[in-house]
């Protein structure tokens, strides 16, 4: 697959995404939210990829959307909006229901869809320096790329309200106190721990990874005993695989799991 907005690259059963507009501060136009889209299924439907990293080339993550590009297509824009947006979400769903665990390294600031594309994915690593805004009504607009599904669900209603009506910036550290990011390190450390992270979770069993992820998010529309169901024939069926045999194999031999993802 050929990319013209990021940059893709597997190395130990790990894809990186690069965010790769620095010019522009990675904000995303309708190319990058079909590249990202493109990246997603490319990740879901390659058994070698276990884990993902997304990150930004340059001084930000993602300034969000590139109101550049989008101011140029004038009275055709609520349209071009809604393009984008297909292509956007897409890649969000595919994220979050995937296998792969997605770990995303925040260099810079994350505004408006970046900060949507952080919230949405599984493990947070923010650099030091890195900044967190809303940014979307300061525009005029409001949020997509699934802020206000995820946002809500992490920092609660009224975190969320304050900062998508007032559009506060969050240093690194007030983010990982809100629980939108898990772990702050400093800037020249993010991409190693964020290879380190993924690496280890690309040695886990990918199946009962994405299950577990699956379980956590459908959670919130279910009764109790729904859920706990669904819970009781999920367990079932990762028994059965071949890295639920190997993990309880392993456990009563007392060794480390192999596992292979299956």
């Amino acid at each position: 697959m050929q990319y013209s907005t990021i940059l893709f690259e597997v190395q130990d059963h790990v894809a990186r995404i690069t965010l790769n507009r620095p010019d522009a501060a990675n904000a995303i136009n309708v190319e990058m939210a079909k590249d990202l889209m493109h990246a997603s299924l490319q990740c879901d439907e390659d058994p070698a990829i276990r884990a993902v990293i997304i990150t930004g080339n340059g001084r930000m993550f993602c300034a969000g959307g590139d109101l550049k590009s989008f101011a140029a297509h004038g009275d055709n824009l609520p349209y071009h909006l809604k393009e984008v947006t297909t292509y956007l979400h897409a890649a969000v769903s595919r994220f979050t229901r995937m296998d792969a665990p997605v770990v995303t390294a925040v260099n810079g600031t994350a505004a408006g869809a970046g900060m949507s594309l952080a919230c949405a994915c599984d493990l947070v690593l923010a650099a030091e320096s890195a900044k967190f805004t809303m940014a979307y009504t300061r525009a005029g607009l409001t949020p997509d790329g699934s802020s206000t599904y995820f946002l809500p669900r992490i920092v609660g209603l009224k975190r969320a309200l304050e900062l998508t009506l007032t559009n506060r910036l969050l240093s690194a550290q007030d983010a990982c106190a809100w629980g939108i990011v898990t772990k702050v390190v400093p800037d020249a450390n993010l991409q190693a721990e964020a290879h380190t992270l993924a690496a280890q979770l690309a040695s886990s069993a990918t199946g009962a990874l994405g299950a577990a992820k699956r379980l956590l998010h459908g959670g919130w529309t279910e009764t109790l005993e729904s859920q706990m169901e669904n819970e009781t024939q999920t367990i079932a069926a990762r028994a059965s695989s071949a890295d639920g045999r190997e993990g309880i194999a392993a456990f009563l031999e007392k060794r480390a799991p192999k596992f292979t993802g299956k």
